[in-house]
């Protein structure tokens, strides 16, 4: 596994526990109003990291875990990633990017991790950048 392949998946985890409290908080609230439980179990994890990774990457690029671990998020032409760009990159990570994985794992990644298939639809790339601590 490449470094930055490395450093990506200890930063999705980062964000991944952001957004289970985010989830816990916003569960809490909404068992009261809504009763199904498929809805706890689909729709508010995915509303919460959706929304949370989508606000962070348009304001500047990286997300709470990506800025722990020196990474930002790039378009082609090296700047902030679109709207458009963020939404087909969550979009297809979380649903065809699975099977990509599963298809041809040692083949998964590119230029050393930078670009894996969600980053290579949506026209993006991650960047290591120097971490101000």
């Amino acid at each position: 596994m490449n470094e930055i392949t490395k450093k990506r998946t200890k930063a999705f985890f980062i964000d991944l526990a952001i957004s289970t409290a985010v989830t816990a908080g916003a569960e809490f609230i909404l068992r009261k109003k809504i009763k199904n439980e498929a809805f706890h179990a689909l729709v508010t994890p995915t509303v919460a990291m959706w929304s949370l990774e989508y606000a962070q990457l348009r304001r500047n690029g990286q997300t709470i875990g990506y800025k722990q671990l020196g990474l930002i998020l790039e378009n082609e032409n090296g700047g902030l990633p679109t709207s458009r760009q963020i939404l087909k990159r969550m979009a297809y990570r979380d649903t065809i990017s699975t099977f990509a994985y599963l298809g041809n794992p040692k083949g998964f990644d590119k230029e050393e991790g930078a670009i894996m298939p969600h980053d290579h639809y949506s026209a993006t790339k991650v960047k290591e950048v120097e971490t101000v601590q």
